[in-house]
């Protein structure tokens, strides 16, 4: 299986596909991934914040893949913000994945309402850890369009993804917008929503029943066929076969509308919003 490859502002490319790791445990870790790799998988998203970064790392050393074939995604955490914190994190991050070297490090929130609302300084530490070799691809995850402006207007570049909660009952689309405008790709977290019932909605179980696929497959290619980046999660490794299987149909560009009307605006949000999100572990 060949998965689709997105051409990013920054003259690389990042696998449409991956696998994400949010909520999985630590202890478990090295088996999910493992078994992902196993699938096809070769794109793996997690995050300093998740505490599972070294259990995707064994994975990694493990597998014995080529380095080239695999594309790792980590995300400074909300306690790591001041520039000295944020580079040093990231160091650590790569020792926990066993890596030299990330294709994509993001700022995980905002927070504006925290460091004074500077996260300018923690995307200039991310450009200087990419100047470094450190992470080959940087970006930012949860990005208001303001927030985009505001990076972009303080350093005049561009992140090369803005991962950001996207569904169809919270389409998200005045953030797409903005980071389409900007130039960047959007990385759509929690593709299938969060048990707020989009794969229970007669519109999506009858698009599965027209193409005898799962709702949750139909729901992943809603999102592939929009352009988005995702990395749906799983534990059970059916599962995310299952979930692998959605590059032998397509969706017509009217039932790709019709998922997009389902959209409830912000009744729809099912994580937090990121004008407000302010947690910082201790």
């Amino acid at each position: 299986m060949t998965i689709p490859r997105i051409e990013l502002n920054d003259q690389t490319s990042i696998p449409q596909f991956g696998l994400g790791v949010w909520q999985v445990p630590p202890a478990e870790t090295e088996r999910v991934v493992s078994d992902a790799f196993e699938i096809g998988y070769r794109h793996v998203d997690t995050a300093q914040m998740y505490g599972n970064e070294e259990g995707v790392g064994a994975a990694i050393a493990r597998a014995g893949l080529d380095r080239a074939d695999l594309y790792v995604t980590t995300k400074v955490n909300n306690n790591r913000h001041r520039p000295a914190d944020a580079k040093d994190s990231a160091r650590v991050s790569l020792e926990r994945l066993g890596l030299d070297r990330v294709d994509l490090l993001l700022i995980h929130w905002p927070l504006p309402t925290q460091y004074d609302g500077d996260f300018v300084s923690t995307w200039e530490a991310l450009l200087e850890l990419r100047e470094e070799g450190l992470a080959t691809s940087v970006g930012v995850s949860n990005f208001q369009p303001d927030h985009l402006d505001r990076i972009v207007e303080a350093t005049g570049v561009v992140p090369a993804v803005n991962q950001v909660e996207a569904h169809p009952y919270f389409a998200n689309e005045a953030v797409r917008a903005a980071t389409a405008r900007h130039g960047a790709h959007v990385e759509a977290w929690s593709p299938l929503g969060q048990g707020g019932g989009e794969l229970d909605d007669p519109a999506v179980t009858a698009l599965a029943e027209r193409y005898g696929k799962t709702p949750a497959q139909v729901l992943l290619r809603w999102a592939l066929d929009r352009g988005d980046i995702v990395f749906p999660k799983s534990m059970s490794k059916a599962r995310l076969a299952e979930n692998f299987e959605v590059f032998d149909f397509a969706l017509t560009a009217d039932e790709v509308a019709a998922l997009a009307a389902l959209d409830k605006g912000e009744a729809g949000r099912q994580g937090p919003n990121p004008d407000t999100f302010d947690w910082i572990p201790a």
